[in-house]
């Protein structure tokens, strides 16, 4: 694996992860929140500044950071404490990080749109030779594709996507003559063609325009926080295995794959951010799930203590949260590095 491959992962999870903290410190900070350190990394410090009263610090291991405050896992009389700050406040603080992943995913998404060759729209152009129509339902040349099998199409490459997962008979909703239609059971077995496997359709494509790029960076971001519902269901349903998770190990080989396979530096480069902006979302998502030691799982912990506050009219036990945490967080880093060593075997083709 090329060094200046390795070098680069690096710098692309650093940013995402500084990216992620800054969200919550520039929140806590506009919240009145004390914030003791700014950490990018874990472990040792490689460089730190003293700021007025932050510590910012710069750390070895490029798999995390932190954004450490006042009275977050700790009792404190501070006032300006994360634990006496206003319950919305908390809630703020806590989703920033998320919502500044997203954000970035967003903007690097509306960027290579930008960049693209130009834009298409999920509306059937043309049907392939390969196409044999049936006696039912059928879809028609101008139909816009609003849904497969009752998922949303958000983009173009959702058709695709809900194709291969499934069956002969498929239903849409289309947009025909702007009105909505619904083809049921429409007969379109897949057959194998030299790009991948197609149902019989080709979807039209359109210059690009200021409307078009906002339509598909935006359309990309939503459709790539469905990919991760859709992967956490298929890893949950046992439909894929713990092996097909990838770590950072597995992103950076994933790069280099991407270096190899493309066909000229600029199209190496639109894969590699397309790959970092994906990953921007995934971490959005996963963050915000409730399990306990991600943000998400604080979320849920803040919605429990004003329900039992609400009933008891006390507040609940930090002490119970702290321990919670701490037991997923170790839980957290042993999957981490199962699935670190799980990528390490597959860099060996074991």
């Amino acid at each position: 694996m090329p060094v200046l491959l390795v070098i680069l992962g690096i710098l692309l999870f650093g940013f995402l992860i500084a990216i992620h903290e800054f969200g919550h410190f520039i929140t806590a900070k506009l919240s009145g929140v004390r914030v003791n350190e700014f950490a990018i990394g874990m472990g040792p410090k490689l460089w730190l500044k003293q700021g007025e009263e932050t510590l910012y610090t710069l750390r070895l291991f490029p798999i995390g950071g932190f954004c450490a405050m006042e009275g977050e896992d700790e009792d404190t009389d501070d006032p300006r404490s994360f634990q006496k700050a206003k319950a919305w406040k908390k809630f703020l603080i806590m989703a920033a990080g998320a919502f500044m992943n997203f954000v970035a995913g967003l903007l690097i998404f509306v960027v290579l749109a930008a960049v693209s060759d130009g834009y298409v729209a999920p509306v059937v152009a043309e049907f392939l030779p390969q196409y044999t129509p049936s006696n039912g339902p059928q879809l028609q040349v101008g139909d816009r594709i609003l849904s497969v099998d009752g998922n949303p199409i958000f983009v173009a490459k959702d058709v695709q996507l809900f194709f291969d997962r499934g069956e002969d008979d498929l239903d849409f909703v289309v947009r025909r003559d702007g009105k909505k239609v619904t083809l049921k059971g429409c007969h379109m077995p897949p057959f194998q063609t030299d790009d991948g496997y197609k149902r019989g359709i080709r979807l039209a494509q359109y210059p690009l325009t200021p409307g078009n790029i906002l339509r598909q960076g935006w359309g990309d971001s939503i459709d790539t926080v469905r990919l991760v519902w859709l992967s956490l269901g298929d890893l949950f349903s046992g439909a894929v295995g713990i092996r097909e998770m990838s770590g950072p190990v597995g992103i950076v080989d994933m790069m280099g794959q991407t270096v190899q396979h493309s066909e000229s530096v600029g199209l190496a480069a639109y894969n590699i951010f397309y790959l970092v902006a994906f990953i921007a979302v995934n971490l959005a998502v996963m963050n915000l799930l409730p399990i306990p030691a991600l943000d998400g799982g604080r979320i849920f912990f803040l919605i429990i203590n004003l329900i039992y506050t609400a009933i008891t009219k006390r507040e609940l036990n930090p002490k119970y949260e702290g321990v919670v945490n701490t037991i997923c967080f170790v839980a957290l880093l042993g999957l981490m590095v199962v699935v670190a060593a799980s990528d390490v075997l597959k860099l060996f083709g074991r």
